[in-house]
Parts: C-alpha cells; sequence; structure tokens
C-alpha cells in the first residue's frame, strides 16, 4: 500500500501547525525497503496510531482494545473493516518508524563510533563517585579523572550513551519542548587521540548520512575566535558560510570553572523553518531551532591569572542529546512526544480518562511532567537512591510529590487492587520499566523494589498533601481577602509557609507552586528566616561539572602507579618515591613527625569497597641490618588512580626520598579484616536466601573490631529472622569451604552471576571473590582462604538509618571474642550490683522495675493528696468583698 501523505494544506498536529511546511507529495511516513510487521500492536501500543488517527480526524481516539469511539459529542462511527484497513495501512508504514525509534537511534551512534575505533562503555551509574555533584549530570562526568590526568586512559577513544539527571531547571519541564530531569546523552570521546578535524568530520557523517538529516537544515556555531574550526566546517565538510554563526564566549567557549581544562566548542543545530531565510538569524530561537550536538574541543588550561595555556593531552568531549534527535526523526513537536516519553504519558491519560491529542495545554504540561519525572525517578531508586530529606534523596522526593499532585490534580486515582493499597505510580512507572530494556537492563530486575518504594512514598505523601491543602487553602483565600482590602499584591506570608512544611510536612515548592495557580506569591525571604538552617534540604546538582588542573597531576606524571602485592605477602622490600607533608612534596623527614609515604610497591592494602586500610610499619635498616628509622602506618588510602598514599608518624630516626624499607602489614589485623570482609559477604548472601532476592548494598564497612552492612529494605528484621540469619551464615563457617578468586571480563564475571559492590568502579579485567554455593562478587578485598577461619559470627544490631535503608552491625573471630569478654566483665558488675547469680539478674531487674513503679505511683498520689490541702487551706481564708454584690 502506498504510505500515508500529508494533505495539501498545512495540517494541525496535536494542535498545532506542522512542524515544517511539507509538499503535497511528501510523506509522512516514507514506506520502507524492508517487509512489513505481521501486526499493528506497535501502532496501537506506542501511540502510532492514536496521534496519526488525531492528526486526520481528531474527532477521533483508539479505545483500549484498539476499536475507535468519537469523542467530545462527534456521532462518528467507524465500521470494525475501516479501522483494520486504516492499522494496516500504518503498520505498513512502521518498519520505517521503528528505524527512527529511540532505542535504534541509541544504536544506530554507538555502532557508527564504534565502527570507528571507539570503544563501547556501559553507562555509569546517575550516583557519581565525584564530590562535586550529587548526580551524573553529563555524559563525560564520568572520564572526569582522565580529562584530569588523575587516572590513565584505558582507551584512547571512547563512546556511551550516559543516563543524565538534571534538576537546576525543574520547572521548565513540559513548559518547553526541550527540558527533562532525565535524559540520555551520546557522546563520543578522544582522550588524546584524534581532535578538531575528525570530531567535527563524523558528527557531520553521522547526522547526513548515518541519520539523513538534510545538509540544508543544518546550521553551524563555532566560537568567534575558532578560525581553525570554522575553517574544517567551510572549506572540508562544505558547509555554506552563511549556515555558519560566530558566537562569543558566553555560548561557545567551554570551561569547567574559574580555572582548568577549557576550550572552544562548536554546535549543530536544526532548523524546522527553513522557509525564514538565513537573514538575521537567532540559533537561540527555540521555535526554529533546537541545538542537538555540542562538540567541544578541550585544548588549553586556565591558570589562576586567568591566562591560557595549551593543553599537553588535547581531549574531545561530545554530547548528542538523544531525546532531541528522536523528536527530529520522529518529527513530532517536542520531545515528550517521542518514542521515549509518550508511551509514558498515554499510560497517564488513560487512568486520568483524558485524550492527549485533544487535552488543552495545561493538561498536556501536567502529562509531560509526570511523563518527565518519572523516568528520573525509576532510573534513581534502581541505582540505589530512596527518598529521604537530604541529598540526592530529597530530589527523589521532591520528583515524586510533583508527580503525585499533578496526577491528582489530573483525576488519576488509584484502585485498590495488587496490594497498591491506592497508590497509581507504581502503575504508570510499570510503563517506564518496560521501556527500560535498551537503557538499563538492571531495572527490570530491580522492579519489585521500585515499585514497593514508589507506592509507600506516594501513600505517606497524600496523607500530607490532603492535610497541607486544606489549611494552605484557607490561608491562600486569607491572603486574597487581605490584599484587596489594602490594595496590594496577594502574598502568602513566611512565617505560613513554615508553618506549612514544618508542622504538616508540606513542601515549600508545593506551597509556591499551588500559590502561583491561584495568583498569590510566597514570601521566601520570611520563610528562609523561618526556616534558618534548616532550608537547605533541597540540594540539586550543580549545573557545571567543576574540573581543575591540580598539581597531583605532575605528581602522577612522575610516580608510577604503585604494584599492590598484599595478596600473596604482608612485608616486602620497597622504595620510598615520595614524601608529603600537610600535602606538599618534601625530601626528607625526621622523628615525631605525620608523614605521607608513597612507595613503588606494597602490601598494605589502601582504604576502597568498604575495608579499612592495613596498619603496620616501614623500617628502614642501615648497616648490619640495624634500624635506623621506624615509621607507623595508622591509614591507606588510594589516590591519583592507583598511588598508595601510606599514612603515619615517624617513630624513630630519618626517613629519606630513595631510601630502601621493609614494608610489613600487621598480621593480625589484617586477619580481622579479612574475617570481617568474607563475613560481609556472607550476610548479603543470607539476607538474600532468607529474606529478599531484591535487598541489595547501600553501604559497607569493613573494620578490624566489626562489620557494618548497609541495604535497601524496607522493614525492620525480627528477632527470628535474625537469628535464622546468624544460623544460616554459621553453618556456612561450619562447612569449611574454601574460597575460589579469579580474575575475569567484567562481562563474563557479571554473566556468571557476581555481584557488583555498591560504590565501587570497575575496569574490564575485575577480581571476582567466590564461596562456592553461597555467593560470587565483585571484589578487591582480602579475604580468608577458608570459611572455617572466621570461626563464629553474630549479630549485635539491627536499625533503620533511613527511609528503605537498614542497618546490621555484626562481628565475627577475634572480635567476636572481645565482644563475649566485654559482654561477660559488664555481667559480672552486675551480678555483683544486685548480688544475684547472672541467671538471676533478668528476674532481679523486673522486681526492682516493679518496685520503683511503686514508688512513683505512691509518690504521685501524695503530692495529689498535698496539692487539695493547700487548696482547702486556701479557701478556709477566703473573705467576701463589694457592698451591692458580695463577692467572695
Amino acid at each position: 500500500m502506498a504510505a500515508l501523505k500529508l494533505p495539501h494544506s498545512p495540517r494541525l498536529i496535536h494542535g498545532r501547525q506542522s512542524l515544517v511546511p511539507f509538499p503535497a507529495s511528501t510523506m509522512l511516513f516514507p514506506k520502507p525497503p524492508s517487509s512489513p510487521l505481521s501486526n499493528y500492536s506497535f501502532a496501537t501500543s506506542s501511540g502510532f496510531l492514536t496521534r496519526t488517527l488525531a492528526l486526520f480526524s481528531p474527532g477521533i481516539v483508539v479505545c483500549k482494545n484498539n476499536s475507535l469511539r468519537g469523542v467530545r459529542g462527534n456521532q462518528s462511527r467507524i465500521r470494525s473493516a475501516s479501522v483494520q484497513r486504516v492499522a494496516e495501512e500504518l503498520v505498513e508504514d512502521q518498519s520505517k518508524y521503528s528505524l527512527v525509534s529511540g532505542d535504534s537511534i541509541r544504536q544506530r551512534f554507538l555502532d557508527f563510533y564504534a565502527s570507528r575505533g571507539h570503544k563501547i562503555l556501559p553507562s555509569a551509574s546517575l550516583v557519581p563517585d565525584d564530590p562535586t555533584v550529587l548526580l551524573t549530570i553529563a555524559g563525560m562526568l564520568p572520564f572526569k579523572p582522565i580529562f584530569l590526568g588523575k587516572i590513565p586512559r584505558q582507551v584512547p577513544r571512547a563512546t556511551t550513551a550516559q543516563r543524565c539527571i538534571r534538576t537546576n531547571d525543574v520547572e521548565n519541564v513540559g513548559r518547553t519542548a526541550r527540558h527533562h530531569t532525565f535524559f540520555e546523552m551520546l557522546g563520543n570521546f578522544s582522550f588524546g587521540d584524534y581532535f578538531k578535524k575528525e570530531a567535527i568530520q563524523w558528527s557531520w557523517e553521522l547526522s547526513t548520512k548515518e541519520f539523513q538529516l538534510a545538509p540544508e537544515r543544518l546550521w553551524i556555531s563555532v566560537y568567534e575566535d575558532d578560525d581553525e574550526a570554522f575553517e574544517i566546517w567551510h572549506k572540508e565538510v562544505g558547509v555554506p558560510v552563511d549556515h555558519i554563526k560566530r558566537m562569543g564566549a558566553d555560548d561557545n567557549f567551554w570551561m569547567s570553572g574559574a580555572t582548568g581544562p577549557c576550550g572552544p566548542c562548536s554546535e549543530i543545530y536544526y532548523d524546522f523553518h527553513p522557509e525564514r531565510g538565513t537573514a538575521d538569524v537567532d540559533l537561540g530561537d527555540d521555535t526554529r531551532f533546537i541545538e542537538f550536538y555540542n562538540l567541544v574541543f578541550m585544548e588549553y588550561n586556565k591558570k589562576d591569572d586567568g591566562t591560557l595555556e595549551p593543553l599537553k593531552q588535547k581531549n574531545i568531549d561530545t554530547g548528542l542529546g538523544l531525546e532531541r534527535m528522536a523528536r527530529i526523526l520522529q518529527k513530532v513537536p517536542n520531545n515528550y512526544e517521542t518514542d521515549l516519553i509518550y508511551p509514558i504519558i498515554e499510560k497517564a491519560s488513560a487512568l486520568a480518562n483524558i485524550s492527549y491529542p485533544l487535552a488543552d495545554e495545561q493538561t498536556k504540561l501536567k502529562l509531560k511532567v509526570v511523563g518527565d519525572h518519572l523516568r528520573a525517578i525509576v532510573y534513581l531508586i534502581s541505582d540505589g537512591v530512596l527518598p529521604s530529606n537530604i541529598g540526592r534523596g530529597y530530589v527523589v522526593r521532591r520528583l515524586i510529590r510533583r508527580v503525585v499532585r499533578a496526577g491528582r490534580s489530573l483525576g488519576i486515582k488509584g484502585e485498590r487492587r495488587d496490594n497498591l493499597e491506592g497508590a497509581v505510580l507504581p502503575i504508570i512507572a510499570e510503563k517506564v520499566i518496560e521501556l527500560s530494556t535498551h537503557i538499563d537492563p538492571d531495572v527490570k530486575i530491580k522492579a519489585p523494589r521500585i515499585l514497593e518504594e514508589l507506592k509507600k512514598e506516594e501513600l505517606n505523601f497524600v496523607q500530607t498533601l490532603e492535610r497541607g491543602e486544606t489549611l494552605l487553602e484557607k490561608m491562600l483565600v486569607d491572603a486574597s481577602s487581605n490584599a484587596e482590602k489594602s490594595g496590594t499584591v496577594p502574598c502568602l506570608s513566611g512565617k505560613d509557609a513554615f508553618l506549612l512544611y514544618d508542622t504538616f510536612g508540606f513542601p515549600v515548592e508545593l506551597t509556591t507552586e499551588i500559590a502561583e495557580e491561584q495568583g498569590v506569591t510566597v514570601d521566601m525571604n520570611g520563610f528562609d528566616i523561618e526556616m534558618e538552617k534548616q532550608r537547605r534540604l533541597s540540594r540539586v546538582a550543580h549545573n557545571v561539572v567543576k574540573l581543575a588542573v591540580e598539581d597531583g597531576t605532575n605528581l602522577m606524571n612522575n610516580i608510577n602507579k604503585t604494584e599492590f602485592v598484599g595478596y600473596d605477602t604482608l612485608s616486602t622490600q620497597a622504595v620510598v618515591e615520595s614524601l608529603m607533608v600537610n600535602g606538599s612534596p618534601v625530601i626528607q623527614v625526621s622523628e615525631g613527625n605525620d608523614i605521607e609515604v608513597l612507595l613503588n610497591k606494597t602490601p598494605f592494602y589502601a582504604e576502597s569497597g568498604g575495608q579499612i586500610g592495613d596498619h603496620g610499619f616501614l623500617y628502614v635498616t642501615g648497616g648490619e641490618k640495624q634500624q635506623t628509622a621506624v615509621v607507623e602506618i595508622k591509614d591507606v588510602q588510594k589516590s591519583l588512580g592507583d598511588l598508595f598514599i601510606h599514612k603515619g608518624t615517624i617513630k624513630e630516626g630519618v626517613l629519606e626520598v630513595g631510601r630502601e624499607v621493609e614494608a610489613a602489614v600487621d598480621a593480625k589485623l589484617r586477619q580481622r579484616a579479612k574475617v570481617h570482609h568474607t563475613a560481609t559477604h556472607l550476610l548479603q548472601a543470607a539476607l538474600k536466601k532468607l529474606i529478599s532476592q531484591e535487598i541489595s548494598q547501600a553501604g559497607s564497612l569493613v573494620a578490624f573490631d566489626r562489620l557494618r552492612f548497609d541495604f535497601n529494605y524496607g522493614h525492620a528484621l525480627t528477632d527470628a529472622q535474625l537469628e535464622d540469619i546468624e544460623q544460616l551464615i554459621n553453618g556456612w563457617i561450619e562447612a569449611s569451604t574454601s574460597l575460589k578468586t579469579k580474575v575475569m571480563p567484567l562481562n563474563d564475571a557479571k554473566e556468571a552471576g557476581a555481584i557488583a559492590m555498591f560504590g565501587e568502579k570497575y575496569g574490564e579485567q575485575v577480581r571476582v571473590v567466590e564461596v562456592p554455593g553461597v555467593s560470587m562478587e565483585l571484589c578487591g578485598g582480602t579475604h580468608v582462604s577458608n570459611t572455617s577461619e572466621i570461626r563464629v559470627f553474630k549479630i549485635i544490631s539491627e536499625q533503620g538509618i533511613a527511609s528503605g535503608v537498614r542497618r546490621i552491625e555484626a562481628v565475627a573471630g577475634e572480635a567476636f571474642i572481645e565482644y563475649i569478654n566485654v559482654r561477660e566483665s559488664q555481667m559480672k558488675n552486675l551480678c555483683s550490683m544486685l548480688k544475684v547469680k547472672a541467671e538471676e539478674v533478668t528476674t532481679r531487674v523486673e522486681k526492682l522495675l516493679e518496685e520503683l513503679r511503686m514508688s512513683r505511683t505512691e509518690v504521685a498520689n501524695l503530692r495529689t493528696k498535698a496539692a487539695e490541702y493547700k487548696a482547702l487551706m486556701i479557701s478556709n481564708k477566703a473573705f467576701e468583698v463589694g457592698t451591692s454584690q458580695k463577692i467572695r
């Protein structure tokens, strides 16, 4: 069949003019060269059929059973044969549509650069290993240490589809065609390999050949002084001069901060309205252009005095917005109506009994908020960020609350089915999870926990919302009434806004939104004063990734990475490569000074994976092997990639750079750490086996005196469950199972079922620690050789530390003996004080508590009688006053 064609006259798409003036012969969805799909489920499930029918017949919508019905009084009736014919015609064009699906665009981008020597790397977590930002806000963020020269590059060039979160402009979500909280940034990166010429040529080839964008619709921006980029675009690529715009530093010079790596950038824009010509073009006009590809040429380092110096290693950092490219290729009015987000909007529309194509702009705005925010929420929870009142957790909580309110204002109400207890977010989130296959496969694995967190948070907030909305409505009426009387602008006082927040838990952001809808402002200065220190609850990620070329870069250039030999030995001969006092390099340090030592190799384990660093000594020997210096090491940290920083104090003698030392780890403390680390693996395995397979690590500490394990779970464990966990772990210990440790490719380890440790970053080769039949984890820590070395395991506490996060503390091995000895000493003291045997302590304490209760009751009764007696004495002294009327 012939593909569907646009009518001769411009038509409205979702209530707007068509994006481009197609001629009468232009096909809306050109017929694909490949064969069509055999069914039309895609057309109805994705919104393809719904939106296309709305284009030609705005009085018709598709029902849940894929039949058609009229809306808003339209009495149209279409025979089922006609429905089938229309659907078949649409499906014949669907294979072409699928070629420009979001999943297809992502894969085509990665394959394009893979064929040009780039290594495809997986997306990093939304929780970055970077203290300067709360969340992963840019595609380049995972490569920041490489750009800084802090760690060596693993590959010369790479390409990724990075999941990102930005909430700094959350208020713009749904109001513009392109703002999102969650988005995917497709990027190609060069680490000192290729530079401008290749980056520019490939970006053009990708755009015009791979994605077949019309060259005449593409515009280029370059930095005003970047003649090199201008010449490449014009002379080598062939872009006309009138399609290249020179722009200032504010637009086209990328800087990481006040100092650090920087450089000019160049952007590619798509023109939706080329008929407007080339005169007086403003690339910032969102009604005409959208920037979809940004190329950053990182070639300078900005110094403290503001001058620029060339970088030794020039890098390429690019970003192509997946949602933006999908909008262009799928020919929809905004990013929300692409197949990446629109199915979520459709789900919400169905629950609200709303037709999105026929909805007014305010309704569409709310549906867009639901579609956008739920993507961010689902992926954040999947990456271990749970709702709370601080940091990342508050980002999730705020987004959930915005979705709940948007849904309620749309009329979406939950049904008490599937144990949802009236929650609606889990129902819509199922669509997000369904669409996650090619974005992050782990989301489907973690789906039960994600849905449970959403349900719990939504139901809790609905109670808050209902209480706060009633009070806020009264406050807004009073504010409007007072303003009308005084002739001023209606304003809700900061004290009232704080009362809603502090007493009812009503978010100030929500107060502001509701107030603005009714034309009332909020006195935020007054609110901030009332809040004082508590006002900094919502700390969102910065919009700039801060980079700085630090002294450590030079240090790394001069010193090779530390060779770790601690898996095989606890002592070795090593050479002092560098010494530092208070962070500054020195040549020699004398007795009594605190010091940081870098060795060429070491048996000391550096803190990572939750395990603390080793303790021990560095010995310097002179003639006849006499000790001339002793350094006590109390901590070991990793820095600048694989440099081990040994922190300690010089107890005797003088230590110099270049001297040979004997590095010796405290064997007893290392054994304690090994025992607790392996016990931690057994604990996680026991929790998964006995409590829930959905349990995942949220943090850990492996110390010499105890272990601590934080995990995602919404309920307190019972005493019986804790006893079962202890019994299972001690059974594994008694089984005397030998551990297996091996190094393998990361993908092979994951396919084998190895569990990744929370917050750790892995290379292509990983170390796998396995307790056969019990657990298998990616882990670089130290472990016992056989479970029997653990000896015994005991849980000493279990508690909640945040919403949905529990913590177990436990002891094992020698630490267990110490724990028991301390408890036994305390029991002996109690027995001595109470004059009873150990087995009689509980009975004696209960008797004392009962005696205390009775004594307190007796005292209370006596105080009551005394008060009554005083009142009687006072009344007896009363006398009458007044003449006409006596008053006693």
